[in-house]
């Protein structure tokens, strides 16, 4: 197998696994459905491995795959870049979306629309494949819109519930605000540099620092920092960055494995993923750094805050990824950019725990997502409460887990930055640590310890299947400080 039929592998296993889960449903049944995309992801779960080790021993790819159509000589095409940022994304969206493949078969196992479920989930792991490796704002631009339009099909899942229908839309509808910013921008790019390219366009952006454009008229404005700004308020949409963080936490109306799938390693971080590898541009704006470190510092703190005051454990958790992805932010703003992917990629483990966590405790109680009505579960469910205090752990940034090193370098880079801005960040993230440790064992305590407040039944909770708990054991395993090497 050549290399490029491997990097093709990646993406078009889970694609396959989608359309025959989706189209073939009836005819392979509920089991078939999940076997088939389960194996497709996993072998673009090997597949990334494979290009991740080859990447560390140096191997690049950049090249076109598929050349759409050629208009005035501007090509639009379909390529891959392959490098130690793609190929780390490769492997951390691939594992998630693997491990929340399997953790589906249990939780989804007596819902009508099980052979549906799996054809989304593997469609939205097929599309932010398709993001994080191509080499082209083309193929960019697909990827986003695509894990976009998936994640309305998957948030509105349970469409009998007015609150889902509700919750998708509105999704749909602050991401297109987002969108509209960064789909300027790409026009920009196109029209003052004639490709969509991302080499081409990285290597003339600095020929192009002194060029300026009239947003308002009479009012010049530098031509990369528009691009840039408009890059960042499509990140601000996908990465739900204030103030349009707003669809976020009523996106918990959708399953719990679709939380944890697109709160953890994929639609949320595209933002971040997106932010850093246009770090070539940003470099060259000054203003754009310095609004992305104060847009940061807001979602960190602010965030973390409003996570205090909340009763439904999934939502106490998507007020902590809001936090999180503004911690990756400020990072970008600070010109850190290994330090925001390597927290994208600690956080992708414990945030996916947490969630599949609270899932397996939401399904023991028959769906109750109240703390007030939890407690006293950790002697019932020992499994699940060992593995989420692990994730706890790790997102407080307690000394010798993975979210201390991610958080750790974060806090120092911003400290050192010289931007505009930086010391509100500074300020805002190091507040956030001890705010994130409040809220991160508050739910813990309240779920899992003092006395039970839950109604049993008829009968107690219970540890949930295998099915369910290997998933979260697999994801409690941290990555070592030194895995710092393959974000430079």
């Amino acid at each position: 197998m050549t290399d490029l039929q491997l990097y093709l592998l990646v993406p078009l296993a889970p694609l396959a696994g989608a359309l025959i889960a989706g189209l073939g449903g009836r005819r392979i049944g509920r089991a078939g459905a999940h076997w088939v995309t389960i194996i497709g992801v996993a072998i673009s779960f090997a597949a990334s491995c494979l290009i991740f080790l080859d990447v560390l021993d140096g191997a690049v790819f950049n090249g076109p795959v598929y050349t759409w159509l050629v208009s005035d000589g501007i090509r639009f095409e379909i390529g891959f870049l392959i490098d130690r940022l793609s190929a780390l994304m490769m492997v951390v969206v691939t594992f998630v979306s693997l491990m929340v493949h399997v953790y589906t078969v249990g939780y989804m196992a007596d819902d009508p629309g099980y052979r549906r479920f799996f054809a989304y989930i593997a469609l939205f792991t097929f599309s932010m494949l398709m993001l994080v490796m191509a080499n082209n704002f083309l193929q960019l631009f697909f990827g986003w819109e695509a894990v976009g339009l998936v994640s309305y099909l998957l948030i509105g899942f349970w469409y009998t519930r007015p609150s889902a229908i509700y919750a998708s839309l509105k999704a749909f509808l602050v991401n297109r605000v987002g969108d509209f910013g960064f789909l300027l921008a790409v026009a920009l790019v196109l029209a003052y540099f004639g490709t969509l390219d991302y080499a081409a366009v990285f290597s003339r952006a600095p020929s192009m620092a002194g060029a300026t454009i009239e947003v308002i008229l009479g009012a010049p404005w530098l031509l990369l920092s528009a691009i840039c700004i408009g890059l960042f308020i499509g990140a601000m949409g996908k990465s739900a960055q204030f103030p349009l963080h707003v669809w976020l936490p009523d996106s918990m109306e959708g399953p719990t494995p679709i939380s944890a799938l697109i709160h953890a390693a994929t639609m949320v971080t595209a933002g971040i993923f997106m932010v850093a590898r246009m770090s070539p541009l940003f470099e060259l704006s000054q203003t754009a750094l310095s609004l992305v470190l104060v847009i940061g510092g807001i979602t960190a703190l602010f965030m973390a805050l409003i996570a205090l005051v909340q009763y439904d454990i999934k939502r106490v958790v998507a007020y902590s990824t809001l936090s999180q992805l503004g911690y990756m932010t400020v990072a970008l703003g600070a010109s850190a950019y290994s330090a925001a992917i390597f927290h994208l990629m600690t956080h992708a483990f414990f945030k996916a725990l947490l969630f599949l966590g609270a899932g397996s405790a939401i399904i023991a109680l028959h769906h109750e997502q109240d703390m007030r009505r939890m407690g006293g579960l950790w002697k019932l469910m020992p499994w699940t409460y060992g593995t989420v205090l692990i994730g706890a752990i790790a997102s407080a940034g307690v000394p010798g887990f993975a979210g201390f090193f991610s958080k750790d370098a974060i806090i120092e880079a911003v400290h050192l930055s010289r931007i505009p801005g930086a010391g509100f960040a500074w300020l805002a993230v190091t507040a956030c640590v001890f705010v994130t440790a409040l809220y991160t064992f508050r739910l813990v305590f309240y779920a899992f310890h003092g006395k039970a407040r839950f109604d049993t039944h008829d009968h107690a909770p219970h540890e949930s299947p295998a099915v369910v708990t290997l998933p979260l054991v697999l994801l409690a395993t941290k990555w070592p400080k030194n895995s710092t090497a393959c974000c430079r």
